[in-house]
């Protein structure tokens, strides 16, 4: 009995300093890993109200705070995990080799997301703006994550990876505080220019909505067998279509009530 108390005695005397070794470490690892959690919540806190002050979409703020946040935990996680003795270098070549592998079976949606990122934190455009990119335009109706949503004059949805908008050339009317529109009519080559200018520049003349500065002008542009007659003016972009539209009509029907023969191809029917 007395040699069993003694060899377990020794057992002990064996073991005590191991365990008193590697419960230092856990113990150790265990603050390390609470105090580290919560500067890591202050840091992203503090993170949050200065993307707030910059005045960064909601959007990208939450995702830029998910991302960060997991990040920090994560080298968190690691590091408690080799202060108690737990081999990380596998485990980092793992996950290593795991995003490198969902990386490129995701590497078109990862374009589209890195271009919501860009879009998002440059804003060259934003919900409400009319903008022409990629082969489409409309009106900024939301900008997510992976897509822009637009709503073309047709009053259609348009969805737009936003991939396409952050490697293509945008055009952002709604930035600019005028532009200018253009109405184009084909006359015949009898027919008088002087008195087609004047005639199209009274009809714009007394419009509150067409600016007065640039001021409206009229080109003209010989085609073979007719000329191109050209009403340009300036107004607000939100008056671009409507504008564009009742000119359209209102020259057809001063220059045909003068008598003008819209398109008529006399030149042509002349020739030998």
């Amino acid at each position: 009995m007395e040699h069993q108390v003694n060899s377990l005695w020794l057992q002990l005397n064996t073991w005590l300093p191991t365990v008193l070794s590697y419960t230092g470490q856990v113990v150790l690892a265990l603050i390390v890993l609470l105090v580290g959690w919560k500067i890591i919540n202050m840091v992203t806190h503090a993170m949050g109200r200065m993307m707030m002050a910059s005045h960064i979409e909601p959007t990208l703020q939450g995702f830029l705070l998910s991302v960060a946040g997991l990040l920090m935990k994560a080298l968190l996680l690691i590091s408690v995990a080799s202060m108690v003795g737990i081999a990380t270098t596998s485990f980092v070549a793992v996950l290593g080799a795991a995003g490198l592998a969902v990386g490129m079976a995701l590497q078109g949606s990862l374009a589209n997301f890195a271009g919501g990122v860009l879009i998002l934190l440059f804003r060259p455009f934003k919900v409400g703006d009319s903008i022409v990119a990629g082969g489409s335009a409309g009106t900024v109706e939301s900008i997510e994550m992976f897509r822009t949503i637009l709503r073309d004059a047709k009053n259609e949805m348009v969805y737009v990876p936003n991939g396409t908008l952050s490697n293509n050339i945008v055009v952002n009317s709604s930035q600019s505080t005028q532009l200018q529109t253009s109405v184009t009519l084909l006359i015949d080559y009898n027919d008088d220019l002087d008195k087609a200018r004047a005639l199209l520049l009274s009809t714009v003349e007394n419009d509150a909505l067409v600016l007065k500065t640039p001021a409206p002008s009229v080109g003209f542009l010989p085609q073979p067998a007719n000329i191109a007659v050209t009403l340009s003016f300036w107004c607000a972009p939100a008056n671009v279509t409507p504008l564009t539209g009742q000119y359209s009509e209102v020259a057809i029907q001063v220059l045909k009530r003068e008598g003008y023969r819209l398109g008529t191809n006399t030149r042509a029917a002349s020739a030998p």
